[in-house]
């Protein structure tokens, strides 16, 4: 058996939108409306490049119900990009899929073989001792351990397992769907297990090769990092390697900046600007939305704590003038006041305004003014867990930040 390369995709999610951008920042939003298509061109142009003998697309293709069949239509023309450069293309449906109703009626070309979701079918590729065994979800909802019923392996070929699942112990966030166990799929007696539905990439076992490549754009922050594409190398019957390539035209990611003695606003906003400027070197070039956490013991907790919004005024300024492709996405606050009391302020003095402060917002009728203002504040905003999380934060911080605010007043603290 000679060497080859294929690659393995999966979770394209293609026209999927990027979550919390079209309502925060409709500019970004729209430069960056085509992502998910920009990763399937990037996805294509890769396979070519590297001269892949095969694509495997483990499920998802298609973000649920599409009720745009231009999505269909670009997929079908990126197939088609693949059959003139010579490049097979075996997919299976997974749970979004399995909702599509255009699928059916999508031409595809002639390179693209979509495995039956009726059973399990072995998919043999020309000029290759390779097969390639798998089965389409027939519904969303798959609860049943659809490999149970994959064929054994092909003797004398390299075979592969192509499923869409949440494997036990490993499926996080995601729904249960065809649920089976790591040590079943080493059994069964393939050299590679190409898996799909999971958005993180891991290698849970290299003795048969167990993969999730990850999705191929990220959707929003909970998806950060490099997305993109598994190329699978294999020489004589063995897998020699399994690279990520990073394939998303933008990035997602989070970063924590610690304030710990920071005691003036421009060393902090240095620090905030530091912290970005590592994130843009990480995302490679792409637009990057980004997530920023203040944490630490710094005099300007107060000051930050009262000053939000002017707050993030100066980051989104230092954002744009790093690159017009950063967004902020949100800025959030961990901040504390440092735990020795500054010498403008007498320690007794201190510490009887923490109590009192404190004891104030402890107190049955504070809280009960308290609660009927926060009522008025949900009331205008959409019913949602976030709101009701957002309100029992601010109960269990009121007083804590009650004290912090009234001691940088106390003491004339400059950045207020």
């Amino acid at each position: 058996m000679t060497g080859f390369s294929f690659l393995h995709a999966a979770d394209l999610h293609l026209d999927s939108p990027l979550i919390g951008l079209a309502g925060r920042s409709p500019d970004f939003a729209e430069r960056v409306e085509n992502a998910s298509r920009a990763a399937l061109d990037a996805l294509v142009e890769l396979a070519i490049a590297e001269d892949c003998r095969f694509v495997l697309l483990a499920g998802d293709v298609f973000d649920g119900d599409l009720r745009n069949i231009r999505a269909g239509l670009y997929f079908v023309s990126r197939m088609r990009r693949l059959a003139e450069a010579g490049v097979p293309v075996v997919v299976i449906l997974g749970n979004h899929d399995a909702e599509n109703r255009f699928m059916s009626r999508l031409e595809l070309s002639d390179n693209v073989r979509l495995i039956s979701a009726r059973k399990p079918e072995t998919v043999r590729i020309d000029g290759l001792d390779v097969a390639i065994h798998g089965r389409s979800f027939p519904q969303r909802d798959v609860t049943e351990n659809l490999a149970r019923a994959y064929p054994p392996p092909v003797p004398g070929c390299f075979n592969i397992g192509l499923l869409h699942t949440a494997l036990i112990g490993h499926e996080g966030e995601h729904a249960a769907y065809a649920p089976c166990s790591l040590e079943q799929l080493r059994l069964h007696g393939y050299d590679y297990w190409a898996l799909g539905h999971v958005h993180d990439r891991q290698v849970l076992s290299e003795r048969p090769h167990v993969v999730y490549p990850g999705n191929l754009q990220g959707r929003s922050v909970r998806e950060t990092g490099a997305k993109g594409a598994s190329l699978v190398r294999v020489l004589d019957g063995e897998v020699t390697a399994v690279e990520h390539r990073a394939l998303d035209a933008v990035r997602w990611d989070s970063a924590v900046v610690r304030l710990d003695g920071v005691a003036d606003r421009p060393a902090a906003l240095d620090r905030i600007r530091a912290a970005m400027v590592e994130a843009l070197d990480k995302a490679g070039g792409r637009p990057l939305a980004l997530r920023l956490r203040l944490t630490g013991e710094t005099p300007l907790a107060g000051a930050f704590a009262l000053g939000r919004g002017e707050l993030r005024d100066d980051v989104e300024t230092l954002a744009a003038g790093l690159s017009g492709d950063l967004w902020l996405e949100k800025l959030s606050l961990g901040l504390t006041p440092p735990s020795a009391r500054s010498p403008s302020l007498d320690p007794t003095v201190a510490g009887r305004l923490d109590a009192e402060i404190t004891a104030i917002a402890d107190d049955a009728s504070f809280a009960a003014r308290r609660d009927a203002r926060l009522a008025e504040v949900l009331a205008k905003l959409p019913q949602s867990a976030r709101a009701a999380e957002f309100a029992a934060q601010i109960r269990a911080e009121a007083g804590a930040r009650a004290a912090t605010l009234a001691r940088a007043l106390v003491e004339g603290d400059d950045a207020l």
